[in-house]
């Protein structure tokens, strides 16, 4: 079969590979209809997250038709059924399941021990990422395995197109446990920093949980449209400035709720000193991320109020300002996604018209032109803002 390889840094190629086969009774194997390039990819094409192996498949977001079920599948799919994969791999047996914390589930990740030693304890496996999270074959790709196939999916309902059902495995609960884990009140002012596709996801999330005004902070214009036409107020950081324009908008008390839909690889910016500094350590390998947005959030962000992180981070960070955190009585939320947790309300509000998620795509290509798509949606070519791939 086709699939989008890592060869290394800022070198994905299209090749041909073996085709899957089930290992376990609760395995399954699907033909990948859809697939899409995800923010985190990126992390993976720069080479800023460890333990990635020349040879690993690419991919956490995709959906297709099961064509194989194992033995102890158990009914649970058969041949035929549409599915959306999601990127947490869940056994949901374990004590974490059973709380739905599935991101953290027990016994997914194939490489516990690895993970123990660099985590303290391991988190659940995911595709196509690290192997720290086990080293799955991800589903950019002809077809793939899904290991706990009796848990680790969801069914799609025929009303749904690909474009509308495709997100729910990663981007779009994404944004939704973003916002949700800032408990938004009536009156709440929710900023959130990046206007990706999670972070779009998180401004509609927001809006649709009711905050008084969401505020939205990228510089990409076409990101910023799109947020505007989301419901957000714009904020371009690199022609203003963030902390006052925040200000202003919440009469000097700063925002109640921050979201970070950004992660480790803030912007650069000859107007953000600090970036520069963490831009140069990265490079000496004295510092693995760039946690700009973190400071920031910490010092604008209204005393007793929430900081939700969705946005990865894959190491260490420097110069956070903890004293500010913590004496500005902050709450700090954050993970890798839950998605089935919330999978069930989320279709819910895409049948019910409430949102359709498929407005973040700007970009639909074949699998292999994946390798081109990857540097187009790096560098915001064309006013990229998400790429779906067609196998």
């Amino acid at each position: 079969m086709k699939a989008l390889v890592w060869h290394g840094k800022e070198d994905i190629r299209c090749d041909t590979v073996s085709d899957p086969e089930i290992e376990d009774a609760r395995d399954a194997i699907i033909k990948v209809t859809s697939c899409a390039i995800c923010g985190s990819d990126l992390h993976l094409f720069h080479n800023f997250i460890p333990a990635m192996e020349p040879g690993d498949i690419m991919g956490h977001e995709m959906m297709g038709e099961v064509v194989e079920v194992g033995s102890g599948i158990n009914g649970a799919l058969k041949k035929g059924d549409r599915i959306v994969v999601p990127f947490t791999i869940l056994c949901g047996e374990c004590d974490q399941c059973k709380r739905g914390n599935f991101s953290v589930c027990e016994r997914s990740n194939r490489n516990k021990d690895m993970a123990d030693k660099v985590f303290g304890h391991a988190t659940a496996g995911l595709f196509g990422y690290t192997h720290l999270t086990g080293g799955y074959p991800g589903g950019q790709a002809e077809y793939l395995r899904v290991p706990f196939a009796d848990k680790t999916h969801i069914k799609v309902p025929d009303s749904l197109t690909d474009e509308q059902a495709l997100f729910l495995g990663d981007i779009f609960p994404t944004g939704w446990q973003a916002a949700v884990n800032c408990d938004i009140q009536p009156t709440d002012t929710v900023a959130i920093w990046g206007c990706g596709p999670v972070g779009q996801m998180a401004i509609r999330s927001a809006v649709l949980l009711g905050a008084k005004q969401v505020v939205a902070i990228d510089c990409i214009p076409e990101r910023l449209s799109m947020a505007e036409a989301g419901g957000a107020i714009t904020i371009n950081f690199e022609t203003e400035s963030v902390v006052e324009r925040l200000n202003d908008l919440t009469t000097g008390k700063g925002p109640e709720k921050c979201i970070d839909a950004v992660g480790l690889e803030s912007h650069v910016s000859m107007g953000q000193p600090d970036t520069l500094l963490d831009r140069a350590k990265q490079m000496v390998m004295l510092e693995s991320d760039r946690p700009h947005v973190l400071r920031e959030m910490i010092y604008v962000c209204q005393p007793g109020g929430i900081i939700s992180i969705a946005g990865v981070y894959g190491g260490l960070v420097d110069k956070i300002p903890m004293g500010p955190a913590m004496n500005k009585s902050l709450t700090f939320r954050m993970g890798q996604t839950h998605v089935n947790r919330w999978t069930d309300d989320l279709v819910r509000r895409i049948e019910e018209g409430q949102i359709d998620p498929s407005f973040v795509i700007t970009h639909t290509a074949k699998l292999e032109d994946g390798p081109d798509m990857y540097k187009v949606f790096r560098n915001k070519q064309d006013g990229c803002v998400k790429v779906v791939l067609k196998t």
